[in-house]
């Protein structure tokens, strides 16, 4: 019943993408510049961050 309500297999979804991933990727969030930005202190009122992709994919 269960793969009739959802065919979806997160579990192993979740294991092909994390095995594509790179090392580093989203390393530049901890960075001073950004986190500069992200406080404001750098001018921005409002700031976006707009990011995309696959989710957990990096």
């Amino acid at each position: 019943i269960l793969e009739w309500l959802s065919p979806l297999a997160p579990r192993e979804r979740h294991q092909t993408v994390s095995e594509g991933r790179v090392e580093g990727v989203g390393d530049w969030l901890l960075h001073a510049k950004f986190e500069k930005w992200h406080t404001s202190e750098g001018g921005a009122v409002n700031p976006v961050l707009f990011c995309y992709g696959d989710p957990g994919a990096g």
